[in-house]
């Protein structure tokens, strides 16, 4: 039940960052749920891996490096599939910020109110 609302509410707030910021382009909802496992399965994966592969830089960046490995899982996740566009490097980055905010208050909302144990 978890998994699946927040899956739903990821794609939501795929459709958000779309909304916000005009570099973004989701097609449907359809194609922001799509996205959005897409997403999810990268961050899953292949993230762990390019943190691993990155540490040095991230620990001279103090951590800031994070934000450009952010933005290439975001900019993959568009480049693999078609209901998902972004224009560029900055128009991802942006989208990524604006999508882990969003990200955290879905995590916030979902461990604190609703799923309160």
């Amino acid at each position: 039940m978890k998994l699946i609302l927040k899956w739903l509410l990821s794609a939501a707030a795929l459709l958000a960052v779309a909304y916000l910021y005009p570099g973004v382009v989701v097609t449907s909802f359809t194609g922001a749920l799509i996205a959005a496992a897409v997403l999810g399965a990268l961050n899953m994966v292949v993230r762990p891996i390019l943190i691993l592969l990155t540490l040095p830089v991230t620990l001279v960046t103090l951590g800031l490096f994070l934000f450009i490995i952010n933005a290439l899982m975001f900019w993959a996740a568009a480049g693999l599939i078609d209901s998902l566009k972004v224009t560029g490097f900055t128009a991802a980055l942006i989208g990524s910020l604006i999508y882990s905010v969003l990200q955290l208050a879905i995590e916030f909302v979902l461990e604190r109110l609703l799923f309160n144990k």
